[in-house]
C-alpha cells in the first residue's frame, strides 16, 4: 500500500508500545518517518530498521516535556524534510493516584507532555499545513478522556484536556484542508500497561484487566495503530473532530 507517498510524517513517542506500531504501520504505507522520543538508542535502532524497508525514517531526540522541545522538533523536521503533512501526537505518561495523592511535579509533568506538547506541536505545523492546503493531525488520546476512573486523576484529566483541543483546532481550521482527530485507546499491551496495578506478576493484570472489558481481552499495538493510520490517511477525508474510542466496548458501557 502507498497512500502515505511522499507523505511526510512526525510520530512521537515512536519508540516503543503504540508510537512503534503506529511507525511501522505508516512505513509499511510509504511514509517518510520523521520518529521523535527520549530514547536515543532505540530510536536510532527503529530508524535504520525501517530504512531497510526501503522508506525515509529519521531519529530526532525530543523530550517533550521542555517547553521549548515541541518548536525545536518542527523546525529540525521542516530543515530535513521541507513539510510536514501528518503529525501524530503519541507521546504520553501515566501516574497513578487520587487528586490528594498527586503532587505538584507530577501534575505539571503529566500536564506538559500529555497536552502542552500536543498544543505546541500543533501550532508549529499549523501554519505550513494551512498553506499547503493538506494536513492531517491524530492525537493519542485514551478511553479514560471519555469516561471517568479510579486511581489516575491526572492521566484522565489530561486525557480530556487533549480531547477538548482536538474539538477545538479540528473546527478552526476545518476549511482550510486540515483534520484533526483524537483516537482513544483503551487497555493495551504496551509498557505502559504495566503500570496499571502494583505486584509483579504481569499475566494476572492483564486477566484482571482484561475481564472489564466486553471483548474479553485488551488490544493489542497494532490494532490501535491500524485505526490512527486510517484516521490520519485521505480515506478519511470528511472526518474531523472526532474521538474515537478503540477500547473493545469499554466506553460504551
Amino acid at each position: 500500500m502507498t497512500d502515505f507517498l511522499n507523505k511526510v510524517c512526525i510520530v512521537t513517542g515512536a519508540t516503543s508500545g503504540i508510537g512503534l506500531a503506529i511507525a511501522a504501520e505508516l512505513a509499511s504505507r510509504g511514509a517518510s518517518l520523521a520518529l521523535a522520543g527520549r530514547q536515543r538508542e532505540k530510536g536510532l535502532a527503529l530508524a535504520a530498521s525501517l530504512s531497510t524497508k526501503g522508506v525515509t525514517a529519521e531519529f530526532f531526540e525530543a523530550d517533550l516535556s521542555l517547553k521549548s522541545s515541541a518548536d525545536e522538533l518542527v523546525t529540525q523536521v521542516m530543515q530535513r524534510f521541507g513539510r510536514v503533512d501528518v503529525l501524530i501526537n503519541n507521546a504520553g505518561v501515566l501516574f497513578n493516584g487520587s487528586v490528594i495523592e498527586c503532587s505538584d511535579a507530577q501534575w505539571e509533568h503529566i500536564q506538559n507532555v500529555n497536552v502542552s506538547a500536543p498544543f505546541r506541536l500543533c501550532r508549529a505545523v499549523l501554519p505550513g499545513m494551512i498553506a499547503q492546503g493538506y494536513g492531517s493531525i491524530v492525537n493519542i488520546a485514551s478511553d479514560w478522556a471519555l469516561m471517568g476512573a479510579p486511581n489516575a486523576l491526572a492521566y484522565c484529566v489530561s486525557k480530556a484536556a487533549l480531547a477538548q483541543l482536538t474539538r477545538c483546532i479540528a473546527l478552526d481550521h476545518a476549511g482550510a484542508g486540515v483534520r484533526v482527530n483524537a483516537v482513544c485507546p483503551g487497555d493495551t499491551d504496551t509498557p505502559m500497561l504495566d503500570q496499571a496495578f502494583v505486584g509483579n506478576d504481569r499475566s494476572s493484570k492483564v486477566a484482571r484487566l482484561a475481564a472489564g472489558i466486553p471483548m474479553g481481552r485488551v488490544a493489542r499495538p497494532e490494532e490501535v495503530a491500524k485505526v490512527v493510520v486510517f484516521v490520519a490517511s485521505e480515506q478519511a477525508s470528511f472526518m474531523t473532530g472526532a474521538l474515537i474510542p478503540v477500547d473493545g466496548g469499554t466506553s460504551a458501557q
